[in-house]
């Protein structure tokens, strides 16, 4: 199969996709709702206990489940109508957000309730982000997977910047209770939208995956060269018979072991998500102690961030039409060198800038990662894949926001700052890496 690229995206052509403007919809409506909480759980959690720290927590208990569920969530990924295993995870965290809500409300929210909410929400969110990217490789045609990455991500920023824009004033205004009882509704519209994406059952297992040749995959990685090379025994369909879940894990983990140029585009991803969640709470404490700007300069941060992504995400097929790679490497490092200057920007105006920037840069190398793993792992084992990714990128997260939030604390924020750099570097030298990675296996197919 040859992919014939343009210059940018066309996104008539992708909302045309058979159920793909539900998908839009509902992502930007549940991430709009999931802004909201983290924006607004992080600062509650700050103005109740004083302590960065303690706030950090808040991010551990979210991202603690990932180091274990992804391993059973990976598997029913794989197995079942992963719609309505998404529509499942909406209706049940907007119980529980709900829930917590009704209590904010009648003013008896206390502490420990709040950790027990962001730890069920993690134990959802563990399984339903892979889950929407495993569905998304079932929308969008292998063919367009560059421009469906780029406008999912469109509307994941886009939900994060209009919450990221009124959460400070909400919060003000309202407090908690407001802002749970607006992330509830988003998992219900959401939940609704994912229900109209198709009708029927399907399950994942009965995707055939096409063959294709040596000269169109070679075609296609020359076209799009952030996409490694795929060695065409990788590609062809197997026979699938029933399994176990200890089976089943292992398979996705004989698989990234015999693709290290996947690997390395996953430990590329992960350094990325656990950058933008472990730097959250930098941010706050930026907001607050540097900048002096409250929760309305910290809404303003992140809509910045969300502004920024959302460009990039637009001119991510333009950009990166000649040399996608380039790009890549050039996006991460703008992330290092800028996060280690980020605790010197003395007025809000310009870290509000940098924000908008680094948003940006992520926004494009979310896109090129994400694209390039879609395109070259099998649709059956695409949920053990992202499970996997999401594990390390857990493990990243938890020690690297416990790091941040003690570093913060009791060193300084600059230091912080600089060791969020140095994490965003690990991503650029992972991408190198898969980019050699991928050389080699090109290598080899040809001497063979």
């Amino acid at each position: 199969m040859v992919i014939h690229t343009q210059r940018g995206v066309n996104w008539k052509e992708l909302f045309k996709q058979p159920g793909f403007p539900y998908f839009f919809a509902g992502m930007f409506v549940s991430l709009f709702g999931t802004g909201m909480n983290f924006a607004g759980v992080t600062w509650y959690m700050l103005q109740e206990t004083g302590s960065t720290v303690l706030v950090s927590l808040v991010t551990v208990l979210v991202m603690l489940p990932g180091l274990v569920v992804p391993f059973i969530g990976g598997v029913l990924i794989d197995r079942l109508d992963r719609r309505y295993l998404a529509i499942a995870l909406d209706v049940a965290r907007a119980a529980v957000v709900l829930g917590t809500a009704a209590i904010a409300w009648w003013g008896t929210l206390r502490i420990w309730q709040v950790y027990v909410m962001v730890f069920l929400l993690g134990v959802g969110f563990a399984i339903y982000w892979s889950t929407t990217h495993a569905l998304l490789q079932e929308v969008v045609p292998r063919a367009g997977l560059v421009g469906g990455n780029a406008a999912v991500l469109v509307a994941v920023q886009g939900g994060m910047m209009t919450a990221g824009a009124v959460v400070g004033f909400v919060y003000d205004e309202w407090g908690i209770g407001a802002i749970l009882t607006a992330d509830g509704a988003t998992y219900v519209i959401s939940a609704l939208c994912l229900a109209k994406l198709r009708s029927g059952y399907y399950a994942p297992h009965a995707h055939v995956e096409a063959s294709e040749s040596a000269e169109e995959l070679e075609v296609e990685s020359e076209v799009n060269p952030a996409v490694p090379p795929m060695i065409v025994e990788r590609m062809e369909a197997e026979p699938v018979k029933p399994s176990g879940v200890l089976a089943d894990i292992r398979e996705g983990l004989r698989y990234l072991k015999s693709q290290p140029e996947v690997l390395s585009l996953g430990l590329t991803y992960a350094c990325m998500m656990a950058g933008v969640v472990s730097g959250n709470v930098l941010l706050v404490a930026l907001a607050q102690d540097v900048l002096n700007a409250g929760a309305r300069g910290f809404g303003f941060m992140e809509a910045g961030w969300a502004l920024g992504a959302i460009a990039g995400g637009l001119l991510t097929g333009w950009l990166t039409h000649r040399r996608p790679f380039l790009v890549l490497v050039a996006a991460l490092v703008t992330l290092a060198l800028g996060h280690a200057a980020f605790p010197y920007a003395r007025w809000l105006a310009v870290a509000v800038g940098m924000n908008a920037l680094f948003g940006a840069c992520r926004a494009l190398g979310g896109v090129l990662t994400q694209s390039s793993i879609m395109a070259t792992v099998p649709r059956r084992l695409m949920g053990r894949t992202q499970s996997a990714f999401s594990v390390i990128a857990t493990l990243m997260q938890v020690a690297m926001s416990f790091t941040l939030g003690w570093l913060a604390q009791h060193v300084g924020l600059a230091v912080a700052f600089g060791i969020l750099g140095v994490l965003y570097g690990g991503a650029a030298v992972a991408a190198l890496r898969a980019r050699t990675l991928s050389h080699q296996a090109r290598a080899e197919v040809e001497s063979g």
